[in-house]
């Protein structure tokens, strides 16, 4: 079976085909690797809601099995920002004015003070049209300064232990992110669903 994925960010695409590596599918594509666009506005109030929005847009235009996530990062004494507006945060367009600004707010607080997690929902659905989420999470917090080379996104400031998300290598990650929490999630859910897909 063929799977896309509603995401062209070559970061998380890559994940997810490592992730993904030994779920049976005979192909797992990006929207670009696909030949499509598919870029439906987000209203969701939630991350599942995202997900399913962008999940039933691709389905509906491919008729392939399509995945779709929504995650993103939530800093406790910043009341849960930037949460579902992570990619979108303050109108800043790249990483590095989001991280700067995230720290810049975080100025002087302690480490108690800096917990954060990572939130990622997906939503799956086959090709048949039966649907399926699942929320992985991964708690940490937030460091002093971007540290590491190997992420994207916040994963320079997000302190997983004593590294940041961008300090430890990919097999490492994706045993502990978020991401890698709600696809296992999903295989849980699919194997309740007779197998998977």
């Amino acid at each position: 079976m063929k799977l896309i994925i509603a995401s062209n960010n070559a970061g998380k695409v890559r994940e997810y085909k490592q992730l993904l590596a030994g779920a049976g599918f005979d192909e797992v594509l990006s929207l670009k690797e696909a030949g499509l666009v598919c870029d439906p506005e987000e209203t969701g109030a939630t991350f599942e809601e995202n997900a399913a929005i962008k999940a039933r847009a691709l389905h509906e235009l491919s008729g392939c099995a399509a995945l779709a996530d929504d995650s993103g990062l939530m800093v406790d004494a910043l009341g849960g920002e930037p949460g579902v507006y992570s990619a979108r945060w303050l109108g800043l367009g790249d990483d590095k004015a989001k991280n700067t600004e995230i720290l810049r707010r975080l100025d002087g607080k302690t480490d108690e003070e800096r917990s954060a997690r990572f939130v990622c929902a997906i939503h799956f659905i086959y090709a048949d049209g039966r649907e399926v989420t699942a929320r992985g999470v991964c708690e940490g917090r937030i460091g002093y300064e971007p540290r590491g080379e190997n992420g994207f996104g916040y994963d320079p400031i997000f302190m997983y232990g004593d590294k940041s998300f961008a300090e430890i290598d990919g097999e490492m990650k994706n045993e502990v992110s978020h991401r890698g929490n709600a696809l296992r999630e999903l295989e849980k859910k699919l194997g309740a669903n007779g197998g998977k897909p």
